[in-house]
C-alpha cells in the first residue's frame, strides 16, 4: 500500500492549525510551532496517524464491511461525497439527522419511503392527483433524496465513522461513542481529540489538505475491497478442486457408476415388457 508523502501534506496546507487563542490543550503533542499567531500542526506525526487509519480502514473494507463518511463543511462536502462514491461507501455532506445511528430503524423507514414514493409514481398511482398534491409529494420526495439519498445502501449501521472536523460533526461523534463505533477523525488544533478512536491530526478546513487525506484512506479502503475480491475468487476455485477431487475417488466412482447403472435397467427391461402381450396373442390367433 502506498504511504503517505510528507511533501504532499506539506503542499496541501495540511500543517495550518488555527488561532493560538482559539486552540484546544489537548492537541498540543499534535503541535510542531507557533507562527504569527497560529499553530502549525507536526506533519510527521500526521503522516503516521494517516497511515495508521489507512490500514485499519483497509481491514474494515476488507471485511465487507461499511464506513460512513460525515462533513457537512460547505468547502469539503463536494470532495467528501466524490472520494465516498470512488469506494462505494456511504455518505452524509447535508444536516446531520439527529438520531440517525442511535435511532437507526426510523432512519430507514424515512429511507423506504422515499423508495415508495419512486414505486407509486412509476405504476401511476400518482397520475390522479391534483398539481398541488403532486407538487407536495415531488418536494417530499427531493428532501428525502438531499438529506438521506446517500445512504440509501446503508442496511445496517456502519462499522465505522470517517469525520472531517469533529468539533462540527460532534453529534455524530458522540452517537458514534455511544454505540462503540470506531470513529476516523481529521482533527484541527482547536477540536478535541480524546473522543476518536484514530485521531489524523490535519488542517480541516482547506479542501486541498482534506482532499490528500481521503484520497490516502480511499486508496486503502479500495485496497482491502479488491482483496476481498481476490480471496473470494481463491475460495471458489479451491472449492471447485475440491469437489472435482472428491467426484475423482474410488468411493464416488463406483456410486456414479451404480447410479448410472440403476438408470439404464429400467430402459433395458422396458422393451421386454412390451414384447410379452404379443408373445400371447399367437395362440389365440390360431
Amino acid at each position: 500500500m502506498a504511504r503517505t508523502n510528507f511533501d504532499q501534506l506539506l503542499q496541501a496546507g495540511c500543517h495550518f492549525g488555527h488561532l493560538k487563542r482559539k486552540w484546544n490543550p489537548a492537541m498540543a503533542q499534535y503541535i510542531y510551532t507557533e507562527r504569527n499567531g497560529i499553530h502549525i500542526i507536526d506533519l510527521h506525526k500526521t503522516v503516521i496517524k494517516i497511515d495508521e487509519a489507512a490500514d485499519a480502514l483497509k481491514q474494515i473494507a476488507k471485511s465487507g464491511k461499511k464506513v460512513l463518511f460525515v462533513g457537512t463543511k460547505k468547502q469539503t462536502k463536494e470532495i467528501i461525497a466524490s472520494k465516498a462514491q470512488s469506494v462505494g461507501m456511504p455518505y452524509v455532506t447535508e444536516r446531520w439527522p439527529g438520531g440517525m445511528l442511535t435511532n437507526f430503524p426510523t432512519i430507514r423507514k424515512a429511507v423506504k419511503k422515499m423508495a415508495n414514493i419512486d414505486k407509486l409514481m412509476q405504476d401511476g398511482t400518482y397520475a390522479n392527483l391534483s398539481k398541488r398534491e403532486l407538487l407536495q409529494i415531488t418536494r417530499q420526495r427531493a428532501k428525502l433524496e438531499k438529506n438521506l439519498g446517500s445512504i440509501v445502501d446503508l442496511t445496517r449501521l456502519p462499522s465505522a465513522l470517517f469525520v472531517v472536523d469533529v468539533m462540527k460533526e460532534q453529534i455524530a461523534v458522540r452517537e458514534a461513542n455511544r454505540l462503540g463505533i470506531p470513529v476516523f477523525g481529521i482533527v484541527d488544533t482547536n477540536s478535541d481529540p480524546k473522543n476518536i478512536d484514530f485521531i489524523i491530526p490535519a488542517n480541516d478546513d482547506a479542501k486541498d489538505s482534506v482532499e490528500v487525506i481521503l484520497t490516502a484512506c480511499c486508496d486503502a479502503i479500495n485496497e482491502g475491497a479488491e482483496e476481498r475480491k481476490v480471496e473470494k475468487a481463491d475460495e471458489k476455485a479451491a472449492e471447485a478442486q475440491a469437489e472435482a477431487e472428491a467426484d475423482n475417488t474410488p468411493r464416488r466412482q463406483a456410486r456414479k457408476s451404480r447410479k448410472a447403472a440403476e438408470e439404464e435397467a429400467p430402459a433395458a427391461e422396458a422393451p421386454a415388457a412390451e414384447e410379452a402381450p404379443a408373445a400371447e396373442e399367437a395362440p389365440a390367433a390360431e
